[in-house]
């Protein structure tokens, strides 16, 4: 597994517990950077801090793609990693789109339901295809 790869986890991990405990997005990501038990390197925290930043204009963008399912209905991982996605895809110009997506929907065939790698994948390439038309 690359270091990139383990740093989508990580972030992953950190948005939804923070959201699992109705916590502020990335609530935890400063106890987890303490936390030796828990590294978390300097990409997992950049994606943490930059979904939260970004957090409204993700989750308009997503929502209004997602056919037939709103935020709230999703599944808190898929969420999580549309929103790592999607911002890997709109705002870090050093990661290719296709391996933003390839990287979402790995995590989310190993972490969610059997449907949310095929959702994940699909939700994201719509992103890429819109991104020209998409102010961020």
């Amino acid at each position: 597994m690359s270091a990139r790869t383990k740093s989508r986890k990580r972030a992953l991990d950190i948005l939804f517990e923070s959201e699992a405990q109705s916590l502020a997005p990335g609530g935890t990501l400063a106890d987890r950077r303490e936390s030796t038990d828990y590294p978390v390197n300097d990409y997992a925290v950049s994606l943490v801090e930059g979904v939260v930043l970004h957090r409204d204009r993700l989750d308009e963008i997503i929502a209004e793609n997602a056919k037939d399912w709103t935020l709230d209905r999703m599944p808190a991982v898929d969420r999580n990693l549309l929103r790592i996605g999607a911002y890997e895809i709109l705002y870090v110009e050093d990661v290719p789109d296709a391996v933003a997506v390839s990287e979402a929907v790995a995590l989310a065939a190993d972490l969610s339901t059997d449907e949310s790698s095929a959702f994940v994948n699909g939700l994201l390439s719509k992103i890429i295809e819109l991104k020209p038309t998409l102010s961020a």
